[in-house]
């Protein structure tokens, strides 16, 4: 039986997130919730969720000395970040004041326009970006497998990545701009939106990242 580990840095939603996890394995995986050094290097799959500002996850990281073992799970296992889990994997976020990131991959984190004006139908659009929205696949990928492009997702967030390479994006959403909301390359899996929290499309994608093989 293959071993997920929730990576566990002092933050929010980490026991609904493995509670979503533990549902979509049905008992055919191993779920944990650690900041255990050995068990996240000897675990299969790592999932890095988050929620609230980077300022405070990047210090919870660096007091747990777990900068360097995420680095080392994200180029060697199937790894997914959800919401500021995708938000960190960047170089530097403009969020509190200017937060230096894991650096994974080359890219920025930016904060919503607040001058964009009312939406469509007049009603004004708010930050945090909060609710149900659509997420459009740029390509195929098999974590989304069976997940069709314009399916919607869940979202709380004032930040968005921009990644350095656009091949990165996997999945684009429209706010006030049209916005990177997934990314994948090599092991790597992260979204902008939350799964926990998308009902059945979102553990669909739970799913399908505990049978990937990449």
């Amino acid at each position: 039986m293959q071993r997920v580990a929730v990576v566990d840095y002092g933050g929010s939603n980490l026991r609904s997130v493995a509670k979503a996890v533990e549902t979509a394995a049905d008992g055919a995986h191993e779920v944990i919730v650690t900041d255990d050094h050995a068990l996240l290097r000897s675990s299969d799959r790592v999932v890095f969720p988050g929620q609230g500002a980077i300022g405070d996850c990047m210090q919870r990281l660096r007091e747990h000395d777990l900068v360097g073992v995420l680095q080392e799970c994200l180029r060697t296992r199937p790894f997914f970040g959800i919401c500021l889990g995708l938000q960190s994997l960047m170089q530097h976020s403009d969020e509190d004041g200017g937060t230096a990131c894991l650096g994974a991959f080359a890219g920025q984190v930016r904060r919503f326009r607040a001058d964009a004006g009312p939406g469509p139908d007049g009603t004004p659009r708010k930050i945090p970006h909060m609710g149900w929205n659509e997420v459009h696949w740029t390509r195929e990928h098999p974590v989304t497998t069976g997940v069709p492009s314009g399916t919607r997702f869940y979202f709380v967030h004032s930040y968005y990545v921009v990644p350095g390479d656009e091949g990165l994006t996997l999945g684009r959403t429209h706010y006030i701009d049209t916005f990177t909301a997934a990314i994948a390359s090599g092991p790597v899996f992260a979204t902008q939106f939350h799964p926990e929290k998308s009902a059945a499309a979102g553990l669909q994608l739970l799913r399908n990242f505990l049978n990937w093989k990449p």
